[in-house]
């Protein structure tokens, strides 16, 4: 084959390459002229606006001025200073510096004398009517950082003053809880002296004697289900005459009212002369001493079994066990008072009875109770008015529910009730052996893990599913230590006056105290002797 001439091949190869230059040129010309426009939209692109409207809102709405906000403010900056003096003032009087906290309060007043001026003009303060005010408030709080009235150190006293006020409050409250209880176990001199007094009268004044004798031939009255049986055991004389005095006044019927009163040996002479020279407007009165009581014994009460372990009598006697760390008012000996645990017994105290209202000594009745006997208990044992409207009513402030045995057997929220005005349905309660309940529990608490305090923990482990509730106005609680709605008082049935300012003692709440007296016959001849008033 032919080859062609060397200068006929050269053309070729330049047309491919010119071809070849002016692609590439073009592509660089497109690129440029892209990042060109580009940057134009970049540039042409509109600024995103600020959000003044924001910040103005917050200042209409706070009313705060451009002259309060700017940094060169001066009332800004003396209101600021008047902060901190004030704080400062407080801490100086707490160290006793109390030069240094009038001089602080002077300044104060000074710095707010100007800007009460200000504000009266209604234009700013100026840097040179301020420039001293500031100059001096700012020399005395360096003088009061230097004192070390900083927020740290005030921080750190504060704390140490809290600290020493909770352990002062906390001393004062045990003492405070020791002899309250001290003068509400104290017998009064007045009440020892009726005591005596009426004691002495039983035996000296045979007519006194006589006369209860007779009394003694309404027995059927005592036995007749068809009347009012009322029960009260106690060995305060003239607090029993008030719960009867009280029932007989407001009584409807008061000769179908029977009282069934309970004391000990040492007040029974002196109980028996007291109701025998007294009249209750006919209402038919039994007074018994529990000793009398034969089945009353070790072997068939625990409380008197456990009366006679002397770990028990060094608990409640001695206090020298567990070095003091059981309040005072859960080692009352009362608590194993038997005039105290026989409302566990009103079965075998009344066999003949088959319906009863038990009424603590400590309460004032201000209505007529006869509706009480018409309830109907749904077959339950006990009539009583629930407490638990706040939560510290309920079982688990009672009862120790760390122990198993309260744990697996009662619910912890189930709703407390108060004793001191229970309807009691003695037929129900011997069909349930309740009394034996009672003594089952008892005797499982002879270490005091189940409960420590009184006859209601056992009394709401006794009754419980056995309780009905009744309406609240039946028995209004609370006028021994607190205070009582005065609406509630007035609709009360029967008022309570449970806790220790009990009416007849000197720590007595006073402005409830005229319930309880205008029930006392002060004009009493025996009274008057003993000095009640």
């Amino acid at each position: 084959m032919r080859r062609r001439p060397v200068d006929f091949r050269r053309p070729v190869r330049r047309r491919v390459s010119n071809v070849l230059w002016w692609v590439l040129s073009g592509i660089a010309v497109l690129l440029f002229i892209f990042v060109l426009s580009k940057g134009s939209q970049i540039e042409s692109r509109p600024e995103i606006p600020k959000r003044p409207y924001r910040h103005d809102r917050i200042m209409e709405g706070l009313n705060i001025t451009e002259e309060m906000v700017s940094p060169d403010s001066v009332t800004r900056q003396l209101s600021d200073q008047i902060s901190l003096a004030k704080a400062f003032v407080v801490i100086a009087k707490e160290s006793n510096n109390l030069q240094f906290a009038w001089e602080l309060s002077a300044q104060i007043r000074n710095s707010q004398i100007l800007l009460s001026n200000a504000a009266i003009r209604r234009t700013p303060l100026t840097t040179r009517e301020s420039e001293t005010a500031i100059r001096e408030m700012a020399l005395l709080l360096y003088q009061a950082q230097q004192l070390h009235y900083d927020s740290a150190t005030m921080i750190m006293r504060l704390k140490a003053k809290i600290q020493a006020l909770d352990d002062q409050m906390s001393s004062v409250s045990e003492k405070s809880s020791k002899y309250g209880q001290i003068a509400a176990e104290e017998v009064p001199k007045s009440l020892y002296c009726l005591g005596v007094r009426l004691t002495s009268e039983w035996f000296r004044n045979l007519n006194l004697q006589r006369k209860h004798k007779e009394r003694k031939q309404i027995d059927m009255k005592l036995k007749d289900n068809n009347l009012y049986h009322f029960c009260v055991f106690s060995d305060n004389i003239l607090a029993t005459s008030v719960v009867v005095n009280s029932t007989a006044l407001n009584s409807k019927n008061p000769e179908m009212v029977v009282f069934h009163l309970v004391t000990d040996e040492i007040n029974y002479a002196a109980t028996k002369a007291w109701f025998s020279m007294n009249d209750f407007r006919g209402v038919t009165i039994e007074v018994q001493k529990f000793e009398d009581f034969s089945w009353l014994n070790a072997s068939y009460v625990p409380v008197l079994k456990q009366l006679q372990d002397s770990e028990t009598q060094s608990y409640y006697f001695s206090g020298n066990s567990d070095d003091g760390r059981t309040p005072i008012k859960f080692r009352n000996p009362k608590y194993l008072s038997m005039l105290n645990h026989l409302r566990f017994y009103i079965p075998e105290v009344f066999p003949a009875l088959e319906k009863v209202v038990f009424l603590d000594d400590d309460v004032v009745v201000q209505k007529d109770l006869s509706a009480l006997f018409s309830i109907d208990l749904n077959s339950n044992v006990n009539g009583a008015v629930e407490t638990c409207m706040e939560t510290f009513h309920r079982y688990h402030k009672y009862l120790n529910y760390s122990h198993p045995l309260i744990r697996a057997h009662f619910d912890p929220d189930a709703c407390g009730w108060a004793f001191g005005m229970n309807v009691f349905d003695l037929v129900e309660w011997r069909k349930k052996n309740v009394t034996g309940i009672y003594h089952y529990w008892q005797e499982r608490n002879v270490d005091r893990t189940l409960w420590k305090l009184g006859t209601l923990p056992p009394g709401l482990l006794t009754f419980y599913g056995l309780t009905e509730p009744l309406d609240p106005s039946w028995h209004v609680l609370g006028l021994g230590y607190t205070n009582v709605d005065s609406q509630l008082i007035e609709k009360g049935a029967v008022l309570h006056f449970n806790g220790n300012s009990k009416p007849w003692l000197k720590i007595g709440i006073e402005k409830y105290k005229p319930l309880w007296e205008k029930y006392v016959d002060y004009s009493h001849h025996l009274l008057q002797q003993c000095n009640f008033h």
